[in-house]
């Protein structure tokens, strides 16, 4: 009897681990597969077509049809539909017979209005939603949060998005209520310190909905709430100012990238390097391109090709890969892709026209290339 329950408590760990690790889609012999962070295989190549992971489901193709496996390779979803998209929220776009649904890991249709064009739901469950040339929010419930009234919406991040009536910015929340009134030639990205705004003429920072203009600058780039400093541009040059608008670092680069974990990656007009928050130098312009460290003290350099540094700037993983460029597909990967290269101790690179995984001490995973590798998901 404590057998028998030994055995079911360590098929129900078995289960919640599996269904909550990082898997990786890659491709071998023209089929592909998903590896763990170990790089070893927990499901085979088997798949002509494949998708990542997201919400415990991957999209996959058989005999020409796609269906959803989970991450025990198991299907949830047989093979039926034309085509799909990712899980998101709960709930994945599907195309049957030249009809778009949003369904659910049961199969099951959600009721709702029926846009233009569909877009997956973010992760906070809202989805745009299009009619004719204006913009609207749907919930995952099937209800419209707000109807189509914008003519652009951009993505949210850290609860709120920018909206454009087609002549100013605002901002709203993620009940649709407009929280910055659409008044602004330009809008940065919602933080507690203060939100950037380009009003007529003027650059300045928003601040309890009341605009402060920050005299002679030229740009302002967005406020991070991991960082007490934006940057922007004065006479030509580049430095970073604070929440009052107050300039911490004089303008003096070329061009800069926002600050990300005490350091942010500047150009002199030549080379790339680093400054910190004191206005300090400590690793030198030596780069033709440079990254944001990451949780890990590493940040991605190029000299001829990638590698990566540490905080000191020794170069702790050689230069010699190709890395494949950010992109921000929704709010919640926002620090990965400030952070790109490495997410949860893995980086894709390209070595030799192969992919792979390297970890911190810049070693192999499973000592393998592919032909192909998508990011780590789950």
């Amino acid at each position: 009897m404590k057998t028998k329950f030994f055995l079911i408590i360590l098929a129900f760990v078995q289960t919640i681990f599996l269904s909550g690790q990082e898997l990786a889609l890659v491709r071998e012999n023209k089929l592909w597969g998903y590896i763990n962070l170990t790089g070893e295989y927990t499901i085979q190549p088997q798949f002509k077509e494949a998708r990542s992971f997201h919400n415990g489901y991957a999209g996959v193709l058989k005999n020409g049809k796609w269906g959803f496996i989970n991450t025990k390779g198991e299907w949830v979803i047989e093979p039926k539909y034309n085509r799909v998209k990712d899980f998101h929220s709960g709930w994945a776009l599907v195309l049957e017979k030249n009809k778009w649904n949003y369904i659910n890991n049961s199969d099951e249709v959600l009721d709702c209005p029926v846009p233009d064009k569909y877009y997956d739901f973010n992760d906070n469950g809202i989805a745009f939603f299009q009619k004719g040339k204006k913009i609207g929010l749907l919930g995952s419930d099937g209800k419209l949060i707000i109807e189509p009234e914008y003519k652009i919406i951009r993505a949210f991040i850290n609860g709120y998005a920018r909206v454009n009536n087609g002549k100013n910015w605002g901002m709203i929340d993620e009940k649709g209520e407009l929280i910055i009134p659409l008044l602004y030639e330009r809008l940065g990205h919602y933080s507690t310190k203060g939100v950037s705004a380009k009003m007529k003429n003027d650059w300045g920072i928003i601040i309890d909905n009341s605009f402060v203009p920050v005299p002679k600058a030229k740009e302002i780039g967005s406020f991070y709430d991991h960082s007490d400093l934006a940057f922007a541009k004065k006479r030509g040059k580049y430095g970073f100012i604070n929440s009052k608008g107050e300039w911490i670092i004089e303008p003096k680069y070329r061009t800069v990238k926002p600050f990300y974990k005490g350091f942010a990656p500047v150009n002199d007009g030549f080379k790339w390097g680093y400054v910190n928050e004191k206005g300090e130098e400590p690793i030198p312009f030596t780069y033709l391109n440079a990254g944001f460290f990451g949780d890990n003290g590493l940040a991605k350099v190029q000299v001829g090709k990638w590698g990566f540094i540490d905080t000191k700037g020794n170069l702790v993983i050689p230069a010699k890969y190709d890395l494949a460029p950010n992109i921000l597909i929704n709010a919640k990967k926002l620090k990965d892709f400030l952070a790109k290269g490495f997410v949860n101790g893995a980086v894709r690179v390209k070595y030799k026209k192969k992919w792979g995984f390297l970890n911190e001490k810049g070693d192999v995973l499973g000592s393998k290339w592919y032909v192909n590798a998508e990011l780590f998901s789950k």
